[in-house]
């Protein structure tokens, strides 16, 4: 599954990996100088490789929706230009709209006075932006991609997570004009994790689903490693996972509360 994957995605995980590097360098390289074009240059490097970043990732997930060309080895049988189909485009469109307004709710979140009031008109813009996006994407996947809601079709109890989806998405623009940022924030942590569960039970089994011939698809099955690689895996995902979790929880609990501009700012 991963060598079909980096073959078909080889030029956007280069792009992805490229994008990430100006996100991490635009951070450090800032405050070198204190010139504004040297700042601006950076900033603007920060919010490219972000969008940029946020696109790619979009792409991907819209064309393992989709359906990229698979031959009988298990082999990707297409072109990058290929994958610019207008569904993953549009599937990409909508992650950064998701992206931009999380991180512009989580900004009004951690933000007081001017700064505040400003990522708050963000914020607002990006949450109209994000709910025309998503509406979109919806019904372009009930109209053209019929097989991604077969599950849901075929096992109504699922409805309930789609039901949940709404819900979240609905509850966010309420809990923003409401000026309860914090409780927005969680209504859209609320919506990727549902977004992202309806993607993977929708998905299940395939890993990769292969158009226009989807007995190719790779699945959890054919696609899978030996049971002693996947022993090994656990294991290390038994060792690892709780680690991650525990120092992301740490880091949030420093950095909990408003953000304070002194002297000491980076």
């Amino acid at each position: 599954m991963y060598a079909t994957a980096f073959s078909g995605f080889y030029l956007a995980f280069y792009l992805l990996l490229a994008a990430l590097i100006f996100r991490g360098v635009a951070i450090e390289f800032r405050s070198k100088r204190p010139e504004l074009w040297w700042r601006q240059m950076w900033d603007l490097s920060f919010a490219g490789g972000s969008v940029l970043c946020s696109l790619l990732i979009g792409i991907t997930l819209g064309n393992l929706a989709w359906g990229i060309p698979i031959d009988a080895n298990g082999e990707f049988a297409g072109t990058f230009l290929g994958l610019l189909k207008p569904y993953p485009l549009l599937v990409g469109v909508t992650t950064v709209s998701l992206f931009m307004m999380h991180g512009a709710i989580y900004g009004a979140m951690k933000t007081k006075g001017e700064l505040h009031d400003k990522m708050r008109g963000w914020a607002m813009n990006s949450i109209i932006f994000f709910v025309i996006c998503a509406t979109t994407t919806t019904m372009a996947t009930l109209l053209y991609v019929p097989h991604i809601t077969a599950r849901v079709h075929d096992n109504p109890w699922l409805f309930s997570l789609v039901l949940a989806n709404m819900l979240a998405i609905a509850n966010i623009p309420r809990e923003f004009h409401n000026g309860r940022d914090l409780y927005a924030f969680l209504s859209s942590c609320a919506a990727i994790i549902t977004l992202m569960a309806l993607f993977g039970i929708d998905q299940y089994p395939n890993m990769i689903f292969s158009w226009p011939h989807p007995e190719a698809s790779l699945t959890i099955y054919n696609g899978a490693s030996s049971p002693k690689s996947l022993g090994i895996a656990l294991i290390m995902a038994c060792i690892g996972v709780p680690v991650v979790i525990a120092y992301t929880i740490c880091v949030y609990w420093i950095f909990r509360g408003k953000v304070k501009l002194d002297k000491l700012s980076y």
